[in-house]
């Protein structure tokens, strides 16, 4: 016990006092002492003192001191249930404090909100709607904070829609706060609903920087370049000044658009204000010098850096993974581990890029072996990129095995492991992979349809790749395009399903492709269907003239059927291509 807390009872604002210089000095064992001491003349027991004691104590995270102050305050107001109620929840034990929300006499709108926000900040959404339903039930009206927890909680235009519309109907709640106005704004540009983010843009009465941020952020990443870098002009033009998020966020629209130039200009601003001291800032140039094919330059001022940290390096590695110069990438890798610089998911996701293309697999497993000991094994990133390194070089057993250990498996995993199973021979494998992550509810991409396409392609299941591919925008929203026309044209030309082949060509949106014709051409001279043959030949000339494939397998099924001529007529026109290039 501190001296002099053993020369005075005191009253309940001297404690009050001494709680409050605790909470300044942030120390455990005063706040102990002085507890002792209000445990010693029975002052435990007192609602306020005991309340401040238990938010001490919630805030230190030491739950089970906390729980016996809560128990020992005789007379319990509602501030001393939210009290313990936020400290269960701040330190994730969610079910404790569940218990405790139900057994309490009063719930106010506090109460409410502070077991919503435990429910949303551990990702357990249906939770959180589920409160705030019973919420609505019980006649307690939303706060502005209820409904920046709700916004958090949006998943679809719909409910976005709908939850913008309650603010709008509840009293109360003044759609002139900024805050709220900047999770709408965020919450729109999310769901690529820009036009709606403008629109609450424009009818905030004030706005700040993280306005202006949330909407040019909004407009960069739904691929509207040119009217982010428009809002970017218009802010300049007001009193907000931007910041370091606004600046790399208008670089990384730079990058997008190749656009050196206005680079060049929003330096010039970075260099004025002192922004390139800023990592994300600094990450963000390199990353368009790089694009637009300066590396160099990129290089130097990677260099001319006062210091690196793990933002920098990755800029710096993925440039050099961008344009191929995979040993740069591993030796750099390998300097910012002297350097002490903790890689993070995306750095290790870079390096076993480059690893499954430079290096061998037993170097590949040293990286893998650094991986298990920072504890990043389990992350879906790194463990999609580990799972293509293994996949890439016939390790598919092992990619497996990462798989299976993946604490959260996004659509990317599962992606990796069907790609890979293909292109390893296990075709059916990968199709019961594809089945498997449909029954869990996900909903395949791109990239995952041309996996599970190319899969049937080379399994022969000509029928369930058909029916996948007619499926594609009806079941999934997904509209075919060149990769998934190459896999079903390829699967029918084979089996010599060639009228179907042509028929999906003929209903394509698009002009075919090189690739496409060369998947018919292959199946007509298979199949000994010459007329085709000729047809097929002709659009992949025209497509490209200087490809002899067409004249090479037209002039071996003239040969075949005893067509002199033709042979030689054919092969002229190889000769002619040959001479041209």
């Amino acid at each position: 016990m501190h001296p002099f807390l053993k020369q005075v009872n005191g009253s309940v604002s001297y404690y009050s006092h001494l709680l409050d210089r605790c909470s300044s000095l942030k120390s455990f064992n005063f706040l102990k002492s002085i507890h002792a001491q209000l445990s010693k003349l029975g002052f435990n027991t007192h609602t306020f003192l005991g309340n401040r004691s238990l938010d001490l104590y919630s805030q230190f995270g030491i739950v089970e001191y906390a729980l016996k102050v809560f128990d020992d305050i005789t007379d319990k107001n509602c501030v001393s249930w939210n009290i313990c109620l936020k400290g269960l929840l701040r330190h994730g034990c969610l079910r404790k404090a569940r218990v405790l929300f139900d057994e309490m006499p009063v719930r106010d709108v506090v109460s409410w909100n502070s077991m919503m926000w435990g429910y949303s900040s551990h990702g357990l959404v249906d939770h959180a709607l589920e409160i705030y339903l019973k919420m609505q039930s019980v006649g307690v009206k939303p706060t502005q904070y209820t409904f920046s927890i709700l916004i958090s909680l949006v998943s679809s235009a719909c409910h976005g829609k709908q939850v913008h519309g309650r603010m709008i109907r509840t009293s109360g709640v003044s759609l002139s706060n900024v805050v709220l106005g900047n999770s709408l704004i965020a919450m729109y540009g999310k769901l690529g609903l820009v036009d709606y983010a403008f629109g609450v843009f424009m009818t905030m009465v004030k706005v700040d920087t993280i306005s202006w941020n949330s909407l040019i952020w909004g407009f960069y990443k739904l691929g509207y370049a040119q009217l982010a870098l428009d809002q970017f002009c218009l802010m300049r033009a007001t009193e907000h000044s931007p910041d370091q998020f606004t600046i790399s966020t208008v670089i990384g629209v730079c990058c997008d658009m190749r656009g050196l130039e206005k680079g060049k200009q929003i330096f010039a601003f970075c260099f004025k204000v002192g922004y390139f001291s800023n990592s994300i800032v600094s990450s963000a140039a390199i990353d368009l010098l790089s694009k637009c094919n300066r590396l160099e330059d990129a290089e130097r001022l990677f260099s001319e850096l006062g210091r690196w940290d793990s933002a920098v390096c990755n800029s710096m590695i993925s440039s050099y993974e961008g344009h191929g110069l995979e040993e740069n990438a591993v030796q750099l890798f390998v300097l910012m581990l002297r350097e002490n610089l903790r890689p993070t998911e995306f750095t290790f996701s870079c390096v076993l890029s480059c690893v499954s293309g430079f290096l061998p697999p037993d170097q590949g497993s040293q990286v893998h072996s650094l991986i298990v000991k920072t504890g990043m094994e389990s992350d879906s990133i790194v463990g999609s990129s580990l799972a293509q390194m293994y996949s890439s070089v016939g390790m598919i057993d092992y990619a497996m095995k990462i798989f299976a250990n993946l604490v959260v498996k996004d659509l990317v995993s599962w992606n990796t492991v069907i790609l890979g199973l293909t292109h390893n021979g296990r075709e059916f494998q990968a199709l019961d992979i594809f089945r498997e992550l449909l029954n869990q509810g996900l909903q395949p991409d791109r990239i995952t349809l041309t996996g599970v396409l190319l899969a049937c392609n080379y399994a022969n299941c000509v029928d369930e790749g058909m029916m996948i591919f007619s499926s594609m925008e009806k079941e999934y929203g997904i509209v075919p395009w060149d990769e998934h026309y190459v896999c079903i044209v390829d699967s029918l030309s084979k089996v010599g399903k060639l009228k179907e082949a042509m028929n999906i060509i003929a209903a394509m949106h698009y002009e075919p492709s090189f690739v496409l014709w060369r998947s018919v051409l292959r199946g007509s001279a298979v199949h000994g269907d010459l007329e085709l043959a000729e047809s097929v030949a002709e659009r992949m000339m025209e497509l490209e003239p200087k490809s002899s494939l067409p004249y090479l397998v037209l002039s071996r099924e003239y040969e075949a059927r005893g067509r002199w001529e033709s042979v030689i007529r054919t092969n002229c026109f190889i000769m002619e291509a040959k001479t041209f290039t």
